[in-house]
């Protein structure tokens, strides 16, 4: 059986047995997929500080044909984004992210443009203090990405918050970081997009209120 290849981001890993972990990939041409790794809790395993989360790498593994849970054979580490480990905010705010899309996307379907997103999001975000517009703007980029992209026009929202809105879906991490909201602004944004992502989604992940709560 031949091995397939791919870029990945670790958005998640858990315990399979004493010896192994599952390990849950967000990638840009296979989308969201789950691997084992066979081996990696053990002291000497070759997966051994190459599966923490954020991780970004190349990885190969075989293709189960019983299940989505296929077997990791190599991985290749090419950024640890070692930033994020050193503010717990930013870690609530990527952490929040990731939650956000295991919960709103299907597994193994291609997913390039939010792939991109949450790659320049790893690298842009220890730049600055974590804030909570990087919450916002995540939120509306994964909703356009989702083809729910909210109806600013129509929202009972004041002109300068849906204004915001609309710049957070279109301008790149650097800008959206350097962007600075009122406490009205940021309370009346944070009630639309929960109450949007709500209806459209059906849930929010509980990591949203760490993750603006620390910004």
């Amino acid at each position: 059986m031949n091995s397939e290849r791919a870029t990945g981001v670790v958005l998640r890993t858990r315990p399979l047995t004493d010896t192994s972990l599952i390990v849950h990939w967000l990638t840009a041409d296979l989308g969201r997929l789950a691997t084992v790794a066979k081996g990696a809790r053990r002291n000497k395993s070759p997966f051994r500080g190459q599966l923490d989360l954020f991780y970004l790498a190349d990885f190969s593994f075989l293709r189960s044909r019983r299940s989505e849970l296929h077997t990791l054979r190599e991985v290749q580490v090419l950024q640890t984004h070692p930033g994020l480990r050193q503010d717990l905010a930013r870690l609530q705010q990527v952490s929040y992210c990731a939650m956000l899309i295991e919960q709103t996307t299907e597994t193994e379907a291609p997913l390039r443009s939010l792939f991109e997103q949450f790659t320049r999001l790893l690298i842009e975000l220890p730049n600055q203090p974590a804030q909570p517009q990087t919450i916002f703007a995540f939120e509306m980029k994964l909703l356009q990405e989702l083809g729910l992209k909210p109806p600013l026009a129509e929202a009972k929202l004041s002109a300068g918050a849906r204004q915001i809105l609309g710049r957070l879906e279109e301008l790149d991490w650097s800008a959206v970081l350097r962007l600075r909201l009122s406490a009205a602004q940021l309370e009346e944004i944070r009630q639309y997009l929960h109450g949007f992502l709500i209806y459209h989604t059906g849930k929010v992940p509980k990591g949203r209120a760490a993750a603006l709560a620390g910004a």
